[in-house]
């Protein structure tokens, strides 16, 4: 749950029988999923109104090598905003791409409120249904409950026309959306300013039916973010380096632990992702490990 008032909630999860708490802030934090060079990036300095915040650039290989999250007040609500990797990058191995996702998870932890899966206003092709698969592959599912669509390039939507009759041209965009429970924006990073002839071809006008949806998406959800496994372990880490954090510095405020403890966690990833042919699986099981053995001190 989100906290409101500035007081947080507490949210029990149960995970292979135990209960663990949660503790969630009002911050919603939004992962940026998409194939390199749909202009994750330039939504993400679109939404928080910056140029440079986050990288960007006009190749065709990704700018974005690392998770970057960045957070912002955008009309008076507090975001997190986390670009990733683009899936489908030829300068990139499988294994590297998953690493990297990985890495991703001390800042989404417990998980995020929201994901943006980001395609241009262009063609539907096999190369795109290969990045919806490679997000199912990595999230699952479920994670199209928390989800919506995010067009970017919409100045090359014809005059009049919206995203949904552009959508609608196209079967399989389509079921995607409806997967998404019909959530789906259009949004350009450029071009669409202060145009006063037609509100919804300006962008700070698509920033704002994109906030809606985003609320939306966590009210339907019982404020609630997406979770698995992994999430919910490395949470779990977090937890307990907060705890040594506080002991070890008494005087540090908790915004200041939350994010120690996320540095050093995120430390600790980089180390175990190091080891020679480290799979997802002995990950989740060595940050097992590690939550146990700070739970019983030997």
């Amino acid at each position: 749950m989100c906290k409101k008032n500035g007081k947080k909630k507490k949210k029990w999860l149960s995970i292979n029988d135990g209960l663990y708490f949660l503790s969630v802030s009002d911050t919603k934090r939004i992962v940026i999923l998409g194939k390199t060079g749909a202009g994750k990036s330039s939504l993400a300095n679109t939404i928080f109104r910056e140029k440079t915040l986050f990288q960007t650039g006009d190749s065709p290989n990704s700018e974005t090598n690392k998770c970057k999250a960045e957070t912002k007040s955008v009309n008076g609500k507090s975001i997190t905003l986390i670009d990733t990797p683009g899936f489908v990058d030829t300068k990139r191995s499988e294994e590297e791409l998953k690493a990297e996702i990985v890495r991703c998870i001390t800042e989404c932890a417990p998980g995020p409120h929201v994901f943006l899966i980001v395609l241009k206003v262009d063609r539907f092709t096999k190369q795109e249904q290969d990045v919806i698969n490679e997000i199912k592959d990595h999230f699952s599912e479920e994670v199209f409950k928390y989800a919506t669509l995010l067009f970017t390039h919409g100045d090359q939507l014809p005059e009049g026309q919206k995203i949904m009759d552009f959508v609608q041209k196209n079967m399989s965009l389509s079921d995607l959306v409806e997967k998404c429970g019909g959530r789906c924006h259009a949004i350009d990073n450029k071009y669409w300013k202060n145009v006063r002839q037609d509100e919804y071809r300006s962008n700070k006008f698509q920033v704002k039916e994109l906030l809606k949806t985003i609320d939306e998406i966590t009210e339907a959800n019982r404020g609630g973010c997406y979770t698995n496994e992994m999430l919910q372990v490395w949470e779990k880490v977090i937890q307990q380096e907060q705890k040594h954090i506080r002991k070890s510095s008494p005087n540090m405020s908790e915004e200041e632990i939350s994010g120690q403890a996320k540095v050093n966690t995120s430390r600790l990833i980089n180390s175990l992702i190091k080891l020679a042919d480290i799979t997802t699986d002995a990950l989740l099981r060595a940050l097992f490990g590690v939550a146990r053995l700070d739970e019983n001190p030997i």
